[in-house]
């Protein structure tokens, strides 16, 4: 177990890192153009939010997805169900011979 720790704390130190040294050559200003203002922030900020946005906006789509399957899925066990009830009655009905 202490070691997994110790993994993970090497890998965050190491992403912790990365993105210091991206923020640094990635420092020089840009100016954004929303229309009603225009910002001037840092390349590096930037980058970070439409990576941030491109996230939240593939987690949003996924979720419909993922609501969907759960759907089916919820409706498969239901109908499994039925199907087990189903054979169970059959097994416990006498066999009437013609």
């Amino acid at each position: 177990m202490a070691l997994l720790t110790i993994i993970k704390f090497f890998i965050v130190v190491v992403l912790l890192a990365v993105g210091i040294a991206f923020a640094v050559a990635n420092s020089a200003p840009v100016r954004i153009d929303l229309g009603l203002f225009m910002p001037e922030l840092p390349l590096s900020l930037v980058l970070l939010l439409a990576v941030g946005v491109g996230i939240l906006l593939g987690a949003f789509a996924s979720t419909f997805y993922f609501m969907r399957i759960k759907k089916e899925n919820a409706d498969l066990k239901r109908q499994s169900r039925l199907v087990q009830q189903e054979v169970k009655n059959l097994r416990s009905m006498p066999i009437n011979g013609h």
